[in-house]
């Protein structure tokens, strides 16, 4: 989030990203969520709310927004583009990036939002480029992932994703 003329990246595979902005204001921001739904109120294994917000899109939508109003956007002024979901593991059983997908589209209408723009679904992971005060977005497509150690891994991760926290720090700035 900013109101500075900054600019925000992102790698996405199945996550899914929201740039948005106020256009009256030129604030905004970009979040980028793992899985759709965080129904603990916080109370997750994953921690607090700030921890929340980069792994489910329930927590990363609202505190995007919330954020955005705080500095006196209004949600009439706001400007929403989406990024992503895509299914970068052709051999996964699981579609995250579709699940993902389900859920910001769901939401931003449920909100009464538009979207501006969105680059969803496919294949592909993409690198995301976007500049908040002037609303640019760039997005690059990457190659597609055809190993399958990683869709292995990728398995087991899924699996262990609710039960147990990530170990280690991470600092915000």
């Amino acid at each position: 989030m900013t109101r500075n003329d900054e600019v925000v990246t992102t790698v996405l595979g199945s996550c899914v990203s929201a740039c948005v902005r106020d256009v009256r204001l030129n604030v905004g921001g970009m979040n980028h969520f793992m899985l759709p739904l965080d129904g603990t109120n916080g109370e997750s294994v994953w921690g607090a709310a700030v921890s929340a917000a980069t792994r489910y899109g329930n927590v990363a939508m609202e505190r995007l927004i919330n954020d955005i109003l705080k500095l006196g956007g209004r949600r009439q002024d706001l400007e929403i583009k989406l990024v992503g979901g895509g299914k970068v593991l052709a051999d996964m059983t699981t579609d995250i990036g579709a699940r993902n997908i389900e859920f910001v589209r769901e939401y931003v209408r449920d909100e009464g939002f538009n979207v501006a723009v969105e680059d969803l679904g496919d294949s592909y992971p993409r690198r995301v480029v976007y500049f908040p005060q002037t609303g640019r977005m760039r997005v690059r497509k990457l190659t597609t992932v055809r190993d399958p150690g990683l869709v292995a891994q990728e398995r087991e991760y899924l699996q262990k994703l609710g039960a147990n926290a990530v170990d280690g720090e991470i600092e915000l700035f």
